[in-house]
């Protein structure tokens, strides 16, 4: 695969083998993001568990505290008063019926999607085309509610959902290249939070055995996956 004269200068400035602390790795990310876009910068983990053991199931949310930087679109399956409630929290597409029949089209084309508890028995009839984007609705992660104004508003303000894949790997964006170093270290910080606590009491040995922070287009950095406090310090030794 032929790589950019930017990807290859970024490639440059990453130690192969070296384990950067989050600060670092920010530092190093943004420095290196040559797009003509305001890049996202992702996180890719790889987790200590088998994921088809429903006890070893990694599955969560988490509000950044400085927002990704992105405004998702949300669709909101909802009828009568909840449906008016989702519109007035800036639902981009509210609706039942006629959206269900629009997504089993194959439409796709939105980020996040919140459905009321009495419509769910319709809206499961959609799993394979929203189970394999990681869109289907789901009570643990707010995303199955009455409150689905209150679903709109996080979603809408910086909440991303994370979910582990059956090959044991997790991705979740902090952000945007254009955001400062302590935004991302501390969005970052808020992810790792929440993976850490959500840590099935079946998984053995190391939890998170490798992490990687990139930006769009940009070469991957390693994490110090062993780094979970003191995140804006510089380095190991000063943690």
């Amino acid at each position: 695969m032929k790589r950019s004269k930017a990807y290859r200068a970024a490639e440059e400035k990453i130690e192969a083998g070296k384990l950067y602390s989050p600060l670092e790795a920010v530092r190093i990310a943004k420095s290196t993001s040559e797009t003509k876009f305001d890049a996202t910068v992702e996180v890719a983990m790889r987790l200590g568990v088998d994921p088809r053991k429903a006890d070893q199931m990694v599955r969560g949310t988490v509000n950044l505290p400085h927002g990704t930087g992105k405004t998702a679109r949300v669709l909101v399956f909802a009828n009568g008063d909840k449906a008016a409630a989702a519109e007035a929290a800036g639902a981009d597409f509210v609706g039942s019926d006629d959206l269900i029949a629009k997504v089993q089209g194959g439409w796709t084309d939105f980020d996040a999607v919140v459905a009321t508890p009495d419509l769910m028995g319709k809206v499961g009839r959609l799993g394979k085309v929203l189970g394999p984007r990681g869109l289907m609705p789901n009570p643990k992660t707010g995303t199955v509610t009455m409150d689905v104004a209150k679903a709109v508003s996080d979603i809408k303000g910086g909440k991303i959902e994370f979910r582990v894949d059956k090959h044991a790997n997790l991705h979740f964006i902090i952000g945007k290249a254009s955001f400062d170093e302590r935004a991302l270290v501390e969005n970052y910080a808020a992810a790792l939070e929440e993976i850490l606590r959500l840590k099935p009491s079946a998984s053995k040995g190391r939890y998170i055995t490798k992490a990687t922070l990139a930006t769009t287009m940009g070469p991957g950095i390693l994490l110090d996956q062993s780094r979970t406090r003191n995140l804006m310090e510089e380095s190991a030794d000063q943690a």
